[in-house]
Parts: C-alpha cells; sequence; structure tokens
C-alpha cells in the first residue's frame, strides 16, 4: 500500500492492509468465511477459474480461506518476506518447517538456548524419525557454528533472542557459515517482531508464534511460517498440507483484528519495558537485567546493530543468595503481574524460571535464580511499585 510511490508508515499499513478499502461500501472489518466444502458451477471453473495466487485459489477448507488469506499477507508483509502459512500455533510454526527440511540420517544445529518444546521435538519425534541434533552455545561465532557442521547437517536453528535468557545471536554471521555448507537457515522470530527483517539478514524460513503480538489479548492460539523464494514456499506449503496443518478462521479474524493495533501496543509496551528494565538495573537484589536493549544482556552490541527496537519479555538474574523459595514467595506477592508462561498480551506476566531451563551445551550458569518478565500496557510506575512490594518479601525467605 502507497500513496505518491512512498511507502506508508507501518502503523499505517497495519490499520489497512488487507481490507477492501476506504471507499468500498460495508462493515470496517472483513466477515469470517467458515466453510469446507467449495462449490463450483463446472469442472473447467473448478480447474480453470480466476484466482489470486494458486495457493489462495478456494479448492478446499483446509487449503485456506478469504479470512485466511489477508492474514497471510500481512504476516509476511511484517516480515519482509513474500508467502505466509497460517498454521494452528507457535509450536506448529516450529515444527512443521523442521519436518519439512529434515529426514532420517540427518542433522539438526539447535541453539541450546531454544524454546522448551521445540528442544522436546528434538529429543523425541525427530530423534524417533533418525534425525540427530546438537545443541550449540546460542554465542558461537560463524567459525564456531562451522566447527559443528558435518556432511548430513541439513538445517541450522536460531531463536534470537534466546528463550528465557535473550542471548542475541549474530545471526549474519552464523547464516553465512550456514549457507557455505548448503545449510537451510530457521530461525524463530517472535521476540523480533518487525524490529528485525530476517530475510535481509540471511534467513530462509522466519517462524512466528502469532499467539503473542498479533494477537495481543492472550485468548487465541496461532503460528505463521513465511519464506522469501518459491522453493522454500513450495516445500513448506506441501508439508503443511500433508501434516493437515489448519488454523480456524475464527482466529485468523481475532488476529487481523489485533494486528490492527501491534503497532502501537508494541511501542507502548517498549517503552515500558526499557523503564521497569532500567529500574530493576539499580536494584540491589538484581544482579543483572537480561534486556536486549541494555548493555548487561549477551549480544547487546548485535541487537544494537541488527534490531530497530526492543519487545516488552526480559529476564533478570537475582543476588545469588536469594533462594528459589524466596523468589517464588516474591512471584506470588504480586498483585499485577501474574504467574504464566505466554507473552505479548496487555497483560503483564512473571515466570521464575530456574529449574526450568534445559542446558546441554555448557550455557547454563546464570549464577543465581532467573527470572522472566512481561511487560503490559500497565502504568509503568504501577509496575515498579507492584514488584517493589514483592521484593519487599524477599528477606522472610531466605535471602
Amino acid at each position: 500500500m502507497s500513496g505518491g510511490g512512498k511507502k506508508h508508515d507501518w502503523h499505517t499499513r497495519l490499520s489497512h492492509a488487507g481490507r477492501a478499502g476506504t471507499r468500498a461500501y460495508g462493515f470496517v472489518n472483513p466477515p469470517v468465511h467458515r466453510g469446507s466444502t467449495v462449490l463450483y458451477p463446472s469442472m473447467d471453473e473448478r480447474r480453470f477459474g480466476a484466482s489470486q495466487r494458486l495457493e489462495q485459489k478456494l479448492l478446499y477448507g483446509v487449503m485456506g480461506t478469504p479470512t485466511h488469506y489477508p492474514l497471510e499477507d500481512i504476516i509476511a508483509e511484517i516480515e519482509g518476506g513474500t508467502r505466509c502459512q497460517i498454521v494452528s500455533s507457535g509450536l506448529a510454526a516450529i515444527t512443521t518447517p523442521l519436518l519439512a527440511y529434515l529426514k532420517a540420517g540427518e542433522h539438526l544445529l539447535l541453539p541450546d538456548s531454544v524454546y522448551g518444546p521445540a528442544r522436546t521435538f528434538a529429543n523425541g519425534l525427530l530423534r524417533n524419525l533418525g534425525i540427530e541434533t546438537t545443541y550449540y552455545d546460542p554465542m558461537l561465532d560463524g567459525a564456531g557454528l562451522e566447527a559443528l557442521i558435518r556432511p548430513n547437517t541439513t538445517v541450522l536453528y536460531l531463536e534470537s533472542p534466546g528463550s528465557h535468557t535473550f542471548e542475541v545471536q549474530d545471526v549474519p554471521a552464523l547464516a553465512a557459515a550456514a549457507h557455505r555448507h548448503g545449510v537451510k537457515v530457521l530461525m524463530d522470530n517472535t521476540w523480533g517482531i518487525h524490529h528485525f527483517q530476517p530475510f535481509q539478514h540471511g534467513v530462509d524460513v522466519s517462524i512466528q508464534a502469532l499467539t503473542k503480538y498479533v494477537v495481543g489479548h492472550s485468548d487465541v492460539l496461532l503460528g505463521s511460517i513465511v519464506t522469501n523464494s518459491d522453493a522454500d514456499w513450495e516445500r513448506v506449503r506441501l508439508t503443511t498440507l500433508a501434516l493437515g496443518q489448519y488454523a480456524s478462521p475464527d482466529d485468523c479474524w481475532l488476529a487481523l483484528r489485533g494486528v490492527r493495533t501491534m503497532a502501537v501496543r508494541m511501542d507502548r509496551q517498549q517503552e515500558s519495558s526499557l523503564e521497569v528494565a532500567r529500574w530493576l538495573a539499580g536494584r540491589p537484589e538484581v544482579a543483572r537485567v537480561l534486556h536486549p536493549a541494555l548493555p548487561s544482556c549477551p549480544g547487546h552490541e548485535v541487537w544494537k546493530r541488527d534490531f530497530t527496537g526492543a519487545c516488552s519479555l526480559f529476564g533478570i538474574v537475582l543476588r545469588p543468595d536469594i533462594s528459589q523459595g524466596a523468589v517464588h514467595a516474591m512471584a506470588e506477592h504480586l498483585e499485577l503481574f501474574g504467574i504464566g508462561a505466554s507473552w505479548g498480551g496487555y497483560e503483564s506476566l512473571i515466570l521464575p524460571t530456574t529449574g526450568f531451563i534445559t542446558r546441554t551445551a555448557g550455557s547454563g550458569d546464570f549464577g543465581g535464580q532467573t527470572v522472566r518478565l512481561h511487560v503490559g500496557l500497565e502504568e509503568p510506575s504501577d509496575l515498579i511499585a507492584d514488584l517493589e512490594r514483592g521484593f519487599s518479601m524477599l528477606p522472610q525467605f531466605g535471602r
């Protein structure tokens, strides 16, 4: 969407993309299209009838509807790719391309900081299919990664920043090393949505948990897989159809509604999270703040080089003399932060993560109890006051 040859700002594009237009008669939002069977007036119409792109031709419900297509186009634009496949959850967006690019006898490289269910998938189903996984230190440089690539290595998987501990990977260097050996690069870009353009940095397939910022209201599970070449699109698309992956059109409609306000929500949450993170950095109970926009986070310099902003999810490491019981008591004492595992919604969350982080490549020594925080749309001063009340509980439970 453009005016006078100039591309509109992304706030404007998210408000208008995928809609009929300002001069079209009817409701502002597109309707929900639910259906399985598609009827055609003749066989010729079914075989040769006009459509948009082939993948957006109405053939059967599982192949998509006019509710899916606008969402797919918007997500592809946000990610800077050419094609998008909507799937049923963020985890489905991880597992589907892994199955598309891996087969028995091949080798996968996963960062040690990877999202837990992705590790479970690799150690379970992929292992049972005869696919071997090596976990690597997420802070490896290109040369270090190349030393791990084998003749049968097929996929390099990236997650930057890392789940729970927010290591920012040098994506261009790692992607370049992988491509020198013919290895495909898949990346979970959920934290970096909009702020990191994966295809400009060497990624082949970008993964999003739309559950987070796109939906924005903690009430829908959705995922997306975006590609930037016809070959990658065909591979992902065929695997998705073979697996019977499908997302409800009602959920897609809710995601379309959520995407309209995503830009303003993310702007607000970025500012608020930085305010809370900087306050935490000055607390005596906190040893380190793991926010990519702060120098204390591993890979901060890479974040400054490659990202245009930050999201609202970050972590902290508490002083080593603070016990796990004290951290749990603190979390339970908070009024505004819910204890929950997701993020990207309008509400703030806290999750003590010590004991829930699995590391096998030597990247698991954090020096204290770890906690993950998500900052929502509340007033930052209220959140800071809530955390201050929580910290007041620590001496009672064995600092």
